[in-house]
């Protein structure tokens, strides 16, 4: 497959279509660092993503919300695919945050720990904790941390540098996590550029990632390193030495991802109406 857009580079992040062939014949590790299955607001199989995964010669991460089904899954199937254990967890303020782990064991530990017993009846939404008790939570743990579409979507509060700059977080709080998501295809290209701007201005690292909720998406944009396996590509986004390739998704490509994720939300319905309520009552008030 080969480069279809325009190639727009700025340092360690580069706005084309991933060559995914070309990448793997250079020895690089390429891996779409937040992507959704089944088991959270995906129709996505599994065993159908880490098969595609093969054919694309690009790792993954499974990142759905609050939830670690997925993630056990694929630990289960036997392939040279590089997959990292991941979660994006939904704060109670807002930001969506992703946690990637060195060993599918410790993401599990820590779920059942820390996030299991506070979500809420619509699991894919805002857990009850907000963002400083989950970076708390994180704080002993072995992984990396990055902030997910920091711009957010839409009217949503849904990025933790769209928090920074309402004013419902302080800026402090960038220096608890590790990354800033640097392309999100689900986001505008000027959002992405600002997500760099900003995370160059913290001093942080950059992954990138699909935000995938349809299966073809997988590996449209990559986080990639020339160091191997999970635990090189993760010790490079903490050494800042990795970079990003990707693009973001056409309108009508968000649309149709719009609609299919909405689909997974009819029966939490009740429950959602009220999460959101409370959310943005919570923001209204707040006064600092």
């Amino acid at each position: 497959m080969g480069v279809i857009m325009q190639t727009v580079t700025a340092d360690r992040v580069t706005f084309c279509r991933p060559d995914w062939n070309d990448l793997r014949e250079k020895g690089i590790n390429a891996a779409d660092m937040h992507f959704h299955t089944r088991y959270s607001d995906s129709y996505t199989d599994v065993k159908k993503a880490v098969k595609l995964a093969e054919q694309r010669n690009v790792g993954f991460a499974i990142t759905d919300h609050n939830l670690i089904g997925g993630v056990l899954e694929a630990s289960e199937i036997e392939t040279d695919v590089t997959m990292i254990p991941g979660i994006e967890i939904s704060a109670w303020d807002g930001p969506h945050i992703l946690v990637y782990f060195y060993d599918v064991r410790d993401l599990k530990e820590y779920w059942t720990n820390n996030i299991k017993e506070n979500i809420q009846r619509s699991p894919y939404l805002a857990i009850t904790k907000d963002t400083e008790w989950i970076l708390d939570s994180l704080e002993d743990e072995n992984c990396v941390v990055s902030a997910a579409h920091p711009l957010g979507y839409l009217g949503f509060n849904k990025g933790m540098q769209k928090c920074i700059n309402k004013h419902c977080l302080c800026e402090q709080v960038t220096e608890r996590v590790d990354a800033y998501e640097v392309i999100c295809s689900g986001m505008s290209r000027s959002g992405n550029l600002r997500s760099r701007e900003c995370a160059d201005r913290y001093g942080l690292g950059y992954t990138g990632g699909t935000d995938g909720h349809l299966m073809r998406e997988l590996g449209n944009v990559v986080t990639c390193t020339e160091e191997q396996g999970i635990d090189g590509m993760l010790d490079s986004i903490k050494k800042k030495s990795n970079f990003v390739i990707g693009t973001e998704k056409s309108f009508p490509s968000k649309v149709e991802m719009g609609v299919v994720t909405m689909t997974q939300y009819f029966r939490y319905i009740p429950s959602s109406l009220v999460i959101h309520y409370r959310q943005n009552i919570t923001r209204l008030t707040r006064r600092r």
